[in-house]
């Protein structure tokens, strides 16, 4: 049996799951939740289940997520146009 990337050239599918706070939240309540959800992801224990559910940890600034949310917007938006995809 073909895996999909086999069986569709250039198949790509992820998901990915974040933290994140109203815009209006003070900038030292969002990095103090920043700094303790990244402490708690860098915990080898964390680390090793998450693992063993299949997931990878990434940590990074509240910029860098915001980085991650402008390239997969831009990303997944020219599939959704390219395929004329419509919300029904």
């Amino acid at each position: 049996m073909p895996t999909v990337a086999e069986f569709l050239p250039g198949f790509e599918a992820s998901a990915w799951v974040a933290v994140a706070a109203p815009k209006a939240t003070p900038a030292e309540i969002v990095e103090r939740l920043n700094r303790e959800i990244n402490a708690g992801l860098a915990d080898p224990k964390i680390k090793a289940r998450l693992a063993e559910l299949g997931g990878t940890v990434f940590v990074g600034t509240p910029a860098d997520f915001d980085r991650l949310v402008a390239e997969q917007t831009e990303k997944w938006g020219k599939v959704i146009r390219a395929a004329n995809i419509k919300a029904e």
